[in-house]
């Protein structure tokens, strides 16, 4: 009895102390964490004071191209303790200079400042060269400096080890004060009570009672109390019985004293009172089983009571984090579309700003040979004639070709901002799907499928650009992804039109079409039929939640299977 008391006290001590030794680890690591990020923002903005420092004068040396000298601003750079590494790149992305810690960076040069995080601890500070010259801006290149954790620990290596030390004290001295108060307060009061409740005598259960001293009004002494009051009650029924035997004894006397009439009238009537007796006793203990039950029944219920909420609140909070992941899914869907906008144009707007640059240098060329007619006195006027018809085609084929490099990248702006920005605009419905489109065309146009637009002319609309963008953009990938994969040519055809104060958009294509089944999930989440083959199946959910929710209108789509496919739009002109 004594070894399980005991052991009760020491699992008790256990799991104090571990759990103290839990949170004390917790506070600790946390304390560590957010000093070490203290100490790196503390480090980024260092760099950020370093590119206000070095930054004009690295300008000016990219700008006169002395490269000696932006390599030594680039070893002064790298003396500076935080500094453990750093680019210099040009205009083109050419290297200049680098120095110490190095990682690969993307070919485009950075137009803003950006601090990113990379592998093995290492973090890093980009920023764009500007060169303002009569107040115009040109941007002659960037700077990235590298630092890594090991500056950082340099700085926090004392605090930390304090933290540590702190945090070790305090655990040693809490564990000695425990063990001591769990010793004094409960395992040796535990021990000396089951000591002298093993001495319990039914004989003398007078000298069977508790003699434990104990200071505070606590458990121990309400134990010690409640287990004096039984042995006291225990005495008393002694009593009790010893009384009843002596009056059970002279009755017996006086019934031995009756005559043989009276006595079995008495017999009678003591067998049937034992009857009774026996019936109450019965009734008693079927009484005491059946309250039992109950309230084993009735623990039984809180239990399972406790258990449903508890999995009622998981659910709740599985329910939650589903819902933010398919935001966030939605989210990534959206940011996808948009960078194969970027990379559609980017394609596109290539080609005449390489006509642009071929015959920028052609013209050059022209210039220098002129130059060199007439400092030499040998310019004639069918040299200058030819010049100068010369120089006129190749304005014309520069304006041309940098005039639809122009709009390329007007038409992209427009839409990349409006697929990023939920505010509502009054705009032209056909010219915007034009636009969309003509940023869609990179994907389709090394194909035989033809896509075909009938839009009034002037329908202005007042809603969410983005959205409309979205739509069309989301239904035209998914038709040349899906449709029209075992096809060579397939035709999409948009119309739209204006009835009363809605517009009614058909999207529909000569593809493959799809099976009821496949109908009936069409606008369901992640429900795709190239599971294997990277699709997300997010597209036409999307297109159902921005026309059902930002759009305020109703989508439809009908299909058979090597019929096709097609939508039917609705919403209303003006969202307000």
């Amino acid at each position: 009895m004594a070894a399980v008391k005991t052991g009760l006290s020491r699992k008790l001590l256990t799991r104090v102390l571990s759990v103290y030794f839990a949170l004390t680890l917790i506070v600790t690591v946390g304390q560590i964490f957010t000093e070490y990020l203290s100490t790196k923002n503390h480090v980024e903005e260092e760099l950020q004071t370093l590119k206000n420092t070095f930054s004009s004068s690295l300008t000016r040396a990219m700008w006169e191209i002395n490269d000696d000298q932006v390599r030594a601003i680039a070893e002064g750079l790298m003396s500076i303790p935080i500094v453990e590494g750093l680019q210099v790149r040009g205009e083109n992305g050419n290297f200049i200079t680098e120095q110490g810690i190095r990682k690969s960076r993307s070919p485009n040069p950075v137009e803003r400042e950006v601090i990113e995080d990379h592998s093995g601890g290492v973090f890093s500070y980009s920023f764009p060269l500007v060169f303002k010259f009569a107040g115009r801006e040109s941007t002659v290149g960037d700077v990235t400096l590298y630092s890594s954790f090991d500056t950082i620990f340099s700085r926090i290596e004392v605090g930390v080890f304090f933290l540590i030390g702190n945090a070790i004290v305090k655990t040693t001295f809490l564990v000695f004060l425990f063990m001591t108060a769990f010793r004094t307060m409960l395992s040796e009061p535990l021990q000396n009570i089951t000591e002298q409740m093993g001495r319990f005598d039914p004989e003398r259960p007078e000298e069977s009672k508790l003699t434990l001293e104990v200071k505070d009004d606590n458990e121990l002494l309400q134990l010690r109390e409640s287990y004096n009051g039984v042995i006291d009650d225990l005495i008393a029924s002694n009593h009790k019985l010893k009384s009843a035997q002596e009056e059970l004894t002279a009755a017996n006397t006086k019934l031995d004293d009756q005559n043989l009439v009276l006595e079995q009238e008495v017999a009678k009537k003591t067998a049937s009172l034992s009857q009774i007796m026996l019936d109450l006793e019965q009734q008693k203990d079927e009484l005491i089983a059946h309250q039992r039950e109950l309230r084993q029944e009735n623990k039984n219920r809180q239990y399972i009571e406790s258990e449903l909420r508890k999995k009622n609140d998981e659910l709740a909070g599985s329910m939650q984090t589903l819902n933010q992941a398919q935001q966030q899914l939605v989210e990534s869907e959206r940011m996808a579309s948009l960078g194969g906008l970027v990379a559609g144009i980017t394609h596109d707007i290539n080609t005449p700003l390489g006509v642009s640059v071929t015959a920028a240098s052609f013209l050059q060329e022209r210039l220098i040979n002129l130059k060199q007619d007439f400092e030499d006195t040998s310019l004639t006027s069918k040299s200058m004639a030819s010049f100068i018809d010369e120089a006129d085609q190749t304005a014309k084929l520069l304006l041309n070709n940098l005039g639809r490099a122009s709009d390329l990248i007007a038409s992209f702006k427009q839409v990349a901002v409006d697929q990023t920005s939920e505010n509502e605009r009054d705009f032209d419905l056909g010219e915007y799907i034009a636009e969309v489109l003509q940023s869609l065309q990179s994907g389709y146009k090394q194909t035989k499928h033809n896509i075909t637009v009938n839009c009034p002319p002037e329908l202005i609309v007042t809603c969410a650009p983005g959205a409309i963008a979205q739509i069309v953009s989301n239904l035209t990938v998914n038709s040349l992804n899906h449709a029209f994969e075992d096809k060579a040519v397939g035709n999409i055809n948009l119309n739209v039109e204006a009835v009363d104060d809605q517009v009614v958009m058909h999207f529909e294509d000569d593809g493959k079409g799809l099976t009821k089944d496949e109908l009936s999930q069409l606008f369901d989440a992640f429900f795709t039929t190239k599971r294997g083959s990277g699709g997300s199946g997010l597209g036409t959910h999307i297109v159902y939640n921005l026309v059902t929710q930002s759009l305020n209108g109703k989508i439809d789509a009908q299909s058979e299977l090597g019929k096709g496919l097609r939508y039917t739009i609705t919403f209303p002109i003006s969202q307000h």
